[in-house]
C-alpha cells in the first residue's frame, strides 16, 4: 500500500512539474511573438488612432533613423498629429536642415507642433521652427541664431615637439584651414563666405516660419539666447507650457482631446544584435526595468565629432537637464 502512496505522490509531483514547464514555455513563446511583432511594426501596434510623440535631443546630426522614424510617422494612418519634444542645443547646419525638411514634409499631410524642453538653440530651434506652433517652458533656453565653425592650430605645439608637417596639393585653398600651419587671410574670406551664406539662408528660414519682417529676425540673430517668455515677446515661439499646452493646440485643429500620446522612437535607440530597440524597450516596459541607456549622452561625449558648419550654442560645453 505504502509503495502504491507513493507512486501516486510522484505522479502528482510530475504534473505539477509539467504544468509549471508548459506554462513557462507558453509565456515565453507568447513574449517572443509579441517582441517580433512589436521588431516588425514597432510603435505602429498602439491602439487605434493616436498623436505621436518623437524627442529630438543632445546634438543634431543627419540621423538617418531619426529621418526615417519622421517618414514611418507620414505614413502611418494611425498618427492623427505629432508632438516633437526638442531638447538640443544644436548640431550641424546640415543636420538641422535634413529634419526640418523631414519635418515640413510631415506637416504638410498632419499637424505638428514643437514642445521645447529645456533648451531649443541653434539648430535645435531651427528643427522646432518646423513645426506650424510652438510651446516653451517659461525658463526654457530658445534662440542662438547663427552659425559657426571652429578649428585648432597647432603650429606651435609641433614647433616644441620637433614635427614637422609636409604637404603636396593641387591649389592654395585645398584643404584649407589646416591645424598645421596659420589660417591665411585668403583662407579666412572662403570661411567668412560659407558663414555668411549659410546664416543668410538660416535667417531666412525663421523669417518665413515665424512670419517675421527679415529686419526683425536679424535684430534677433547675432547669437543671442532669450528665456521663453522673452522668446514669446519675440515671437520666436508662440505659447507658454509643455505637453499638455501642446496637445491642447492639436485638439484646436480638429483632433479628438481623447487621443492618447504615444512616444515613437528610432528602430535603433537601444537594442542589440538579437533583439531590435523597440522589442526590448517593450519587455523591459513588462519587466518594469529602465528603458533608457543613453551612457553616451551622459558622458557629453555626443559632441566629440562634427563635421561641417555648426549651428551650435555653447559648443565646447555641456549642459545640465
Amino acid at each position: 500500500m505504502s509503495t502504491r502512496a507513493d507512486d501516486l505522490v510522484d505522479r502528482r509531483r510530475l504534473r505539477r512539474k509539467l504544468t509549471f514547464w508548459r506554462a513557462a514555455a507558453l509565456l515565453v513563446l507568447v513574449l517572443a511573438i509579441a517582441a517580433t511583432a512589436r521588431w516588425l511594426f514597432g510603435d505602429t501596434l498602439a491602439a487605434g488612432p493616436h498623436i505621436a510623440q518623437v524627442r529630438i535631443e543632445g546634438t543634431i546630426l543627419e540621423d538617418r533613423e531619426l529621418l526615417d522614424l519622421i517618414k514611418d510617422l507620414q505614413e502611418t494612418d494611425a498618427v492623427e498629429g505629432v508632438i516633437v519634444t526638442v531638447d538640443s542645443p544644436g548640431g550641424t547646419t546640415a543636420g538641422g536642415e535634413a529634419i526640418f525638411d523631414a519635418l515640413r514634409r510631415l506637416a504638410a499631410e498632419k499637424p505638428v507642433v514643437a514642445q521645447v524642453g529645456t533648451l531649443a538653440a541653434s539648430a535645435g530651434y531651427m528643427v522646432a521652427s518646423a513645426a506650424d506652433f510652438i510651446v516653451a517652458r517659461q525658463t526654457s533656453i530658445v534662440g542662438s541664431i547663427g552659425v559657426i565653425i571652429q578649428y585648432p592650430e597647432v603650429t606651435e605645439l609641433l614647433d616644441k615637439l620637433g614635427i614637422k608637417v609636409e604637404e603636396v596639393k593641387s591649389s592654395p585653398l585645398k584643404a584649407e584651414p589646416s591645424p598645421f600651419n596659420p589660417t591665411t587671410e585668403e583662407e579666412r574670406q572662403m570661411l567668412a563666405s560659407m558663414i555668411s551664406d549659410s546664416y543668410d539662408w538660416f535667417v531666412d528660414l525663421v523669417s518665413e516660419r515665424r512670419k517675421l519682417p527679415r529686419e526683425d529676425v536679424l535684430a534677433l540673430a547675432d547669437g543671442s539666447i532669450f528665456t521663453g517668455r522673452q522668446a514669446l515677446e519675440r515671437k520666436l515661439v508662440d505659447a507658454l507650457g509643455g505637453e499638455r499646452e501642446a496637445q491642447a493646440w492639436l485638439t484646436e485643429q480638429g483632433l479628438s482631446g481623447d487621443l492618447e500620446v504615444v512616444e515613437w522612437k528610432p528602430e535603433g535607440s537601444g537594442g542589440s544584435f538579437l533583439l531590435p530597440g523597440a522589442a526590448i524597450r517593450w519587455i523591459a516596459a513588462v519587466l518594469g526595468l529602465p528603458q533608457e541607456g543613453a551612457f553616451l549622452n551622459r558622458l557629453g561625449m555626443e559632441h566629440i565629432f562634427l563635421d561641417g558648419l555648426v549651428s551650435l550654442w555653447q559648443p565646447e560645453a555641456g549642459f545640465q537637464e
